[in-house]
């Protein structure tokens, strides 16, 4: 098998070198096969290059001519480079009277090497393919003979509400293949607990959601921890990603490794947990790792923040009863184009608000502006302060707060906007702790300058994309859920969807008014329904909306709807579940979610 893979590398290699090669010299093989299509005896002066683009234009018509490239060396003609009907096509004009020469003989044969070419990307693309094909053939030279079962494989299994665990688990993969390990990488939610028993070995990354259960990709595999299965013969892993801010920190990675212990499995070393996470609770699982392989790798590197540019913060519900919502727009760095897609996650690096770390500052009787070394970098004494975690006991001198001192973690918030908007647009609510605000909200709502940066890192969140296939939508969302909705509204094709939409006041807090309306005007939104509690004296929330359409939400569904949620996990992600498990049944709405119809991001 590794010898007919290291012969196919081998024929990617030489057809990208060769058709690269081709593509290039054309105009040379072009010569030697049709002289008295291809050359021309010297006449005086050649034509201009704006003269034999003219004569171009009106031999072969003006909107079939790319370019025109005068000749080089006398007696060969001028290059046209022309749109034909088999593709890009060359032809050739007298460079000293702009006359068309006759269609050179092998055309059909170069046109088809430049559109095939073209498929695979180019010179760049021959390029790329050529360093990897001879990556490939070192690689499966060096890489040790081994005859692999289901049983010695090791298997990866993640279960991942936002993109996360399945992140963690593909670099898990990728080290222990690194190491030479043969591995079989799946979703949880593929498997069965019978599955199990096939792998001698297994690791498991798994988040948690919601109130301690297990993310919507692996409720099937949830469902079945209360059967029995014979294990012994299994050794697993786990790394169990959760956030302490939540009473059932981690609890579905604590379910399940409770549940393999009692099935007989063995336990290749103690779960670790991670939280919000936490790099040195990934680096101890890396370190396991290197213990199980016996192979030493690199450091998995985190994500890289970028600098985006703060172009526009503005109170979308002024007057409201509720706390400050705000429309953000962030503009990418100059000369990038970042790709996302509706539902992904940005990542924002917070700081400290520079009037709490003056006073911090003061207090201490330190100077802000020394310089000292941070984070493998020199910097200010208060920027390394505003992008860290405080120390809870005060440091002796700054040697000591500076070794005590832990980079800030990132804020997860739904993107509102898509790559075609030219920005990146947030919708934020203010939170307060006390007095102040929260780092988060505060940083982007309050503290950080008009025009100034914001670090930030995209983040796929596969579980809450658009659908494979374009369907009905049935949107239902409250308050700073609208973010990631408005995106699917914004990047799905077609229309006839259905949103509902809860907040307090419609007088104050029905952000993105006019938006709605308009995609309603124009069909995006063959429905729009609005809860505003606050509006009359029975309180009256998305789940009422839902209830009381239920007859419709069902004709929807069975029509092929999808169902996405996105909101407050607190009070309305687990009543909007409810009403639908009332409605649809919870087997039904566990076949939506394992069929990609049923999706939630909520917080």
């Amino acid at each position: 098998m590794r010898h007919c893979l290291a012969t196919l590398a081998a024929a990617v290699l030489l057809l990208a070198l060769l058709s690269s090669a081709a593509r290039w010299w054309q105009p040379c093989l072009q010569r030697l096969l049709d002289p008295a299509a291809t050359q021309v005896d010297a006449a005086g002066q050649p034509l201009s290059a704006v003269q034999l683009r003219a004569h171009a234009h009106e031999a072969f018509g003006p909107g079939q001519v790319v370019a025109v490239q005068p000749p080089s060396t006398a007696g060969h003609a001028a290059v046209a480079v022309l749109v034909g009907e088999l593709g890009p096509e060359l032809r050739y004009l007298n460079p000293y009277n702009g006359k068309a020469l006759p269609r050179p003989r092998g055309r059909h044969a170069f046109a088809a090497l430049v559109r095939q070419h073209q498929a695979w990307g180019g010179y760049g693309g021959s390029l790329l393919a050529a360093v990897l094909a001879a990556l490939s053939c070192y690689a499966l030279q060096r890489a040790p003979r081994r005859d692999v079962t289901t049983s010695q494989a090791v298997l990866v299994a993640h279960a991942s509400q936002t993109g996360h665990a399945e992140e963690l688990a593909e670099k898990t993969a990728a080290a222990l293949q690194a190491a030479g390990l043969h591995v079989v990488i799946k979703p949880l939610g593929t498997l069965t607990v019978a599955d199990l028993a096939d792998y001698q070995r297994a690791l498991l990354v798994v988040s948690t959601f919601g109130e301690g259960e297990a993310p919507d990709s692996a409720q099937d595999f949830s469902r079945q921890l209360g059967r029995s299965a014979k294990l012994a013969g299994l050794h697993y892993g786990l790394l169990a990603l959760g956030d302490s801010h939540y009473p059932h920190f981690c609890g579905f990675g604590r379910q399940l490794d409770a549940w393999l212990a009692g099935q007989g499995a063995t336990t290749l070393f103690e779960h670790i947990e991670v939280d919000q996470g936490d790099p040195s609770a990934v680096a101890a699982w890396q370190t396991r790792l290197t213990e199980l392989t016996g192979q030493m790798a690199p450091a998995w590197q985190g994500p890289r923040f970028d600098e985006w540019r703060l172009v526009d913060r503005r109170r979308l519900n002024p007057g409201s009863l509720g706390a400050g919502a705000f429309h953000i727009a962030l503009a990418p760095p100059a000369d990038e184009f970042p790709v996302w897609q509706s539902g992904d996650i940005v990542e924002i690096l917070p700081q400290h608000p520079p009037a709490r770390v003056q006073a911090w500052l003061a207090q201490q009787g330190w100077d802000g502006e020394q310089a000292v070394a941070y984070q493998d970098s020199t910097c200010s004494l208060q920027t390394a302060l505003a992008n860290s975690v405080w120390p809870e006991a005060p440091a002796a001198d700054i040697p000591s707060l500076l070794a005590q001192l832990k980079p800030l973690r990132p804020r997860e918030y739904s993107i509102a906007s898509v790559p075609d908007d030219g920005r990146l647009e947030l919708l934020v609510r203010q939170i307060k702790l006390g007095d102040e605000l929260s780092l988060g909200s505060g940083w982007l709502t309050e503290h950080a300058p008009l025009e100034g940066t914001v670090r930030l890192h995209i983040r796929s969140n596969p579980g809450f994309h658009l659908p494979a296939q374009p369907v009905p939508m049935i949107l239902i969302g409250n308050g700073t859920g609208l973010a990631s909705l408005r995106a699917h509204l914004k990047a799905a094709p077609g229309g006839g969807h259905w949103l509902i939409f809860g907040e307090r006041q419609a007088a104050h807090d029905y952000f993105y008014r006019d938006e709605l309306a308009a995609w309603q005007s124009d069909g995006t939104l063959a429905r729009l329904d609005t809860a505003f509690s606050r509006d009359q004296a029975a309180r009256i929330y998305v789940q009422d909306l839902l209830r009381e359409a239920g007859d419709e939400v069902i004709a929807w569904v069975e029509r092929g709807a999808a169902l996405y949620i996105c909101g407050s996990a607190a009070g309305m992600a687990p009543t909007v579940h409810a009403v639908l498990t009332e409605l649809l049944g919870e087997a039904a709405l566990a076949s939506l979610a394992q069929a990609g119809r049923y999706r939630r991001d909520v917080y």
